[in-house]
């Protein structure tokens, strides 16, 4: 990280797949925003039906689980999008730019392969709820297969922004890691 601003943007060029892609994942950080915003009104309502007109909640608990853990999911892309997961780039720093390159040609097919795999396996469980009519044991009952939807989303927009890096480095439009 030395010599880069905190706000270091996978770059795209006048490439349409990857300003497509740039885009998608922009539209799944608002999406994640909103639904972060979303648990919150719900939890302050929540709070006041609670504590202030002493009444019941039926589904708001349940409702603020689902929406954080569908904005992590969804959010994972921008997260990609805007390199904000944690880096550790000392060996990369201390590559030359050939050896540099196959590292990050490296990570970007294994973490192409993991992802694949979550997203297969996400796409199994959610279609499994859908297929089986599961609901929540709760007094709500929601059906499960809208929550668990984010599963593939999150891991298929994932996946799509990983592509991306990687189109961006082989074209040259973005360097390893993004070191210059």
């Amino acid at each position: 990280m030395a010599g880069q601003s905190s706000a270091v943007v996978a770059r795209t060029g006048n490439n349409p797949f990857l300003r497509a892609v740039a885009a998608l994942s922009t539209l799944a950080g608002w999406c994640s925003s909103a639904m972060i915003v979303a648990a919150v009104a719900i939890t302050c309502q929540m709070i006041f039906v609670r504590f202030v007109l002493n009444g019941s909640t039926v589904w708001q608990t349940e409702a603020v689980i689902y929406l954080v853990i569908a904005a992590t999911l969804v959010g994972l892309p921008y997260v990609q999008r805007l390199r904000g997961h944690v880096n550790v780039d000392l060996i990369p720093l201390s590559l030359a730019p050939r050896p540099r390159f196959a590292l990050a040609m490296l990570t970007s097919v294994l973490s192409i392969v993991i992802v694949s795999i979550m997203l297969w396996y996400g796409f199994e469980y959610w279609h499994f709820a859908w297929d089986r009519g599961w609901r929540s044991d709760t007094v709500w009952g929601v059906r499960l297969w809208i929550p668990y939807l984010s599963i593939p989303i999150g891991f298929g927009l994932l996946l799509l922004q990983l592509i991306a890096d990687l189109v961006a480095v082989l074209t040259g439009t973005d360097k390893p890691f993004g070191l210059e």
